[in-house]
């Protein structure tokens, strides 16, 4: 399982390279679940990160085709190793779908094939202004994303943990693997959740308010990401 810490700055990525993660990963905490850096802000990112580590990108939530397809090719042609790509405003799975086509679309081309896209889903979602997550599974599959996130999208609710058992989780999991899905799990997840993780089988786990300083808002600390780390690597030894 590899660890996922979110920056918002190239100072932030050199902590989250210090601490030991695997990915380092492009957003802005206070846009939303999936704020998108600028992309001034993602070239410093990778300046900081120089190759060591694959740099991955928020997008933030899709409501237009046009507009996501072009999002998903500027940040992909800025070195994005995939970018994740929400759909809260919009139930409607036919055009979900469709929105997660121009992101595979966009980012396959910035990329030059070297870019995949990663479709998150909610696990507060309602149904009614975001996609349930087992909706989800099958759309970004048919749409030949690399990956699938599981999420919260309010950051004042509850979090992964409290959302769902470690059987529903399991159980989502393996229906996204068995879909050809490499799998991400987030959503205020602390460094005593990562084995809750591991043991749902996710590939990913990805953390922000964990490796911080004053939360999700604050500042990432090699300390704090050294602490995922060892966490990390203390549950995939057992």
């Amino acid at each position: 399982m590899r660890l996922l810490v979110s920056v918002a700055s190239a100072s932030e990525a050199e902590a989250a390279l210090a601490g030991g993660a695997d990915l380092i990963d492009a957003k802005d905490p206070f846009a939303g679940a999936l704020g998108a850096v600028p992309l001034s802000t993602l070239r410093d990112i990778h300046a900081a990160v120089r190759g060591c580590r694959p740099v991955t990108s928020a997008l933030g939530d899709a409501s237009d085709g046009d507009t996501i397809e072009r999002a998903a090719f500027e940040y992909a042609a800025a070195g994005s190793a995939f970018v994740k790509v929400g759909f809260a405003p919009t139930v409607n799975m036919a055009h979900v779908e469709q929105l997660t086509q121009a992101a595979v679309r966009g980012a396959s081309a910035g990329g030059r094939g070297a870019c995949g896209v990663v479709a998150v889903a909610y696990a507060d979602a309602d149904g009614v202004t975001r996609p349930r997550p087992d909706a989800l599974i099958d759309v970004a599959a048919r749409a030949q994303t690399i990956g699938i996130l599981l999420d919260t999208a309010d950051k004042h609710g509850p979090g992964l943990r409290q959302l769902m058992t470690p059987d529903a989780l399991a159980s989502w999991v393996t229906r996204a693997h068995n879909a050809g899905l490499t799998v991400a799990l987030a959503g205020k997840l602390t460094a005593d959740d990562v084995g809750f993780a591991r043991d749902a089988g996710a590939d990913i786990a990805g953390f922000r308010g964990a490796a911080c300083e004053g939360g999700r808002t604050g500042r990432v600390t090699a300390e704090r990401v050294r602490l995922l780390s060892i966490r990390s690597a203390a549950e995939m030894a057992v």
